[in-house]
């Protein structure tokens, strides 16, 4: 017995095998019957039929009927006619052979007579060719003579100048042009507003007079403030005064950008100045820049010239010692053209020879050809006499085992049928899957009793608990432990910590262990755990 009721049973070894058997023999019978399926063709029909045969299981003594198929296959009509034709054939056949056979003891009581067949050829009446040996190259000129030294040096002409006279400083600096204006006064605003005071000081008097007036005038006609045509009137006498009031402001506006006008023009001017004596020192300094690139440009000419003459002669020197090296070349040339032209014809000569030799070795090849034909040709003749002979002895015997072999009836084709075979139920996996998905279950229940009840008999080391019913809230059933009802609740009041607890409920403990109950000063029951679950025993 656990603390959550008791273990699942363990299932039966014996009757899970023999459940499995069951199962197993009823899935082997049923796939038995339903692979063989009968067929029928236009050549014949596959039949299937079945006989019962008892079979004991031997661990449960229970008998089980297996079906043991019997395949019946059937000729059509006309192929059996077609068979039964062929079978007297073929012993007709099989009699001329036995026949025939009788002859083949004349014939094989005899050897071969090869007397007259053609001689074969005689290997050794072909001669080898006999071959000349090609001659040995002639002796070629392979060195040249003496034909003077090649200059390799050319005189002095002179040392070449590598610098140029120093022509002086040049101007990298200006002077100071002044500095450049680069901002003006643009603020105008005070002048824009004196100018738009002195107007509007002018037009207001004007405007409250001429809307003085138009009230009057309004008055006389009989118009009274709130009308249509007085608004209208009004309306567009305010039009009419904002109209003089903008243009006045427009004015002064001008005002103001004729003033900022001045001041860029001001200030433009100045500018301009200072980019005049810029531009004079710059003239200056590039005079003076330009003066001096002439003289060097004068003395870099005069190392020019300098090195122009020492080239020139260094020119001449190294012509005449190329015209020298000419003449040498030159010499050597038409040696060398000798001694090749020379070589030349010593080595056609040579090629002549080597040409007339090779065709006495191709008229050597043609005549060992021509005896070697006449050896294969005698070959052949000698061959096809024997092949003849061979023939004439094989015939009878052929014939024989011709007639002797006889073509077959055609059996029916059946079409391999596709069966969806039915699979074997796993019983006893299935069962055993069953107790242990229970086992893991009541085990998961056991270790959630076992760490309930290790956190209640833990409580801080106290083991007496408040459990009255009267002190608690939101109540909910949760299980049982050792006859006990398991809650799961909320403290009431001052008792509340905010948190879900799980426990007993003191009244219905009280009923049956009323020495695991007591009361506390409030007046209210706590239980003590550790004497209610102490073994499942009362004191």
């Amino acid at each position: 017995m656990g603390l959550y009721g008791s273990a699942p049973k363990s299932p039966d070894p014996q009757e899970t095998a023999s459940a499995q058997t069951a199962t197993n023999i009823g899935t082997a019978v049923a796939n038995n019957v339903m692979g063989n399926v009968n067929q029928v063709t236009p050549d014949g029909n596959l039949t299937y039929t079945y006989t019962t045969q008892k079979w004991t299981d031997p661990l449960s003594g229970k008998q089980y009927d297996l079906q043991i198929p019997t395949a019946t296959q059937t000729l059509s009509q006309q192929q059996q006619a077609i068979k039964n034709q062929t079978d007297a054939a073929e012993l007709n056949m099989a009699s001329l052979a036995n026949n025939q056979s009788g002859k083949l003891n004349d014939l094989l009581g005899k050897p071969m007579d090869i007397t007259k067949a053609p001689a074969a050829g005689n290997a050794g009446a072909i001669g080898l060719p006999q071959y000349q040996h090609f001659q040995g190259g002639p002796s070629l000129q392979t060195s040249l003579g003496n034909y003077g030294n090649v200059q390799n040096s050319i005189a002095g002409a002179g040392n070449i100048q590598r610098s140029v006279a120093d022509s002086g400083q040049i101007q990298t600096s200006l002077g100071n042009a002044g500095d450049i204006t680069r901002s003006y006064e643009t603020d105008f605003s005070s002048d824009r507003q004196r100018v738009e005071d002195a107007l509007m000081q002018r037009l207001n008097p004007q405007l409250e007079q001429d809307r003085a007036a138009l009230e009057t005038r309004l008055a006389n006609q009989g118009l009274q403030p709130g009308s249509e045509a007085y608004n209208r009137a009004i309306d567009q006498a305010s039009r009419q005064s904002n109209d003089a009031r903008i243009s006045a402001i427009l004015n002064a506006g001008q005002e103001q950008s004729r003033l900022a006008g001045l001041a860029n023009q001001s200030a433009t001017f100045q500018n301009s100045a200072q980019q005049q004596a810029y531009n004079q020192l710059l003239g200056s300094g590039q005079f003076a820049n330009t003066a001096q690139a002439q003289q060097y440009g004068q003395n870099a000419n005069n190392m020019q010239m300098g090195n122009a003459a020492q080239a020139q002669q260094f020119s001449q020197n190294q012509a005449q010692q190329q015209a020298n090296n000419a003449a040498q070349q030159q010499q050597f040339t038409q040696g060398l053209a000798g001694a090749q032209f020379g070589n030349d014809v010593k080595q056609q000569m040579y090629q002549n020879t080597n040409t007339a030799t090779a065709g006495n070795n191709a008229l050597q090849d043609q005549s060992f050809n021509a005896q070697q034909s006449k050896f294969n040709l005698q070959n052949q003749a000698r061959a096809q006499y024997l092949n003849e002979q061979y023939a004439q002895r094989n015939q009878p015997i052929n014939e024989i085992i011709g007639l002797m072999s006889g073509a077959q009836v055609n059996s029916p084709s059946f079409v391999p049928t596709q069966s969806n075979p039915m699979p074997t139920v796993d019983y006893a996996g299935l069962v055993q899957q069953n107790y242990a998905n229970k086992m893991g279950a009541y085990n998961q229940k056991q270790a959630g009793m076992q760490s309930l009840f290790g956190g209640m008999l833990g409580f801080g080391g106290q083991l007496a608990s408040l459990s009255d019913k009267r002190a608690k809230k939101d109540i909910k059933k949760v299980g049982e432990l050792k006859g006990h009802g398991l809650y799961e609740y909320s403290y009431r009041g001052k008792h509340n910590d905010g948190k879900r607890h799980i426990g007993v409920m003191a009244q219905e403990v009280e009923k049956k262990r009323p020495d695991a109950v007591s009361r506390r000063p409030d007046g209210l029951r706590q239980v003590n755990y550790g004497a209610l679950f102490n073994a499942g025993k009362r004191k």
